[in-house]
């Protein structure tokens, strides 16, 4: 049997600093950490995603100290590390690929922000063929303004994010279900 891989993205210093904006989920990036302890234990696969921006003005602008992973989520040097440019981290990257090689169906995704980059990379994973797991209480996003220029909480934001994926391309789970598909890799129901 082979493990479903845990795919932490976006997880930077740059999600923690104020001009990251209020947010939902405060205690997402804890939920991760204990999440990215069990994958460990379990020594199942993990993919640890960064973002670099293509701006040189952003938050995550290559060579600012915002683009370093956040300390409790750093990767281990045997663990897979992805560097992205577009929200999806499918495109450009090389993670379908690493996905394939190593005979991994199956994806648990978590991290920031949900209608942004784990939105996109859940879709690619849902449309690629993989079994994907969306996870809702260890990910998060920022109040925005919608189409017709209303603004929307971050819960509204996630929530919306979160039912654009259900089913169609993604199961949405919470963290204390990720941990059983370390025993085997798929949740009843």
């Amino acid at each position: 049997m082979i493990q479903p891989a845990l795919i932490i993205i976006d997880m930077q210093r740059g999600m923690l600093e104020p001009a990251a904006g209020d947010r939902n989920n405060p205690d997402a990036p804890e939920r991760l950490t204990a999440l990215l302890h069990a994958w460990r234990q379990a020594r199942a696969p993990i993919v640890h995603v960064r973002h670099i921006s293509r701006a040189t003005t952003t938050l995550f602008a290559p060579g600012r100290p915002s683009v370093e992973f956040q300390p409790s989520l750093y990767p281990l040097p045997d663990e897979h590390v992805v560097e992205k440019n577009v929200p999806d981290a499918f495109i450009n990257s090389g993670l379908e690929r690493w996905l394939r090689v190593r005979g991994i169906e199956a994806v648990v995704i978590g991290g920031v922000s949900t209608n942004n980059s784990v939105e996109g990379t859940a879709r690619s994973a849902g449309n690629l063929g993989f079994k994907t797991y969306v996870l809702a209480d260890a990910c998060f996003t920022f109040a925005k303004a919608d189409y017709n220029g209303v603004l929307r909480s971050a819960e509204e934001v996630h929530a919306m994010a979160l039912a654009n994926l259900q089913d169609e391309y993604a199961r949405i789970i919470d963290s204390a279900d990720a941990a059983a598909l370390l025993q085997t890799s798929e949740l009843p129901g």
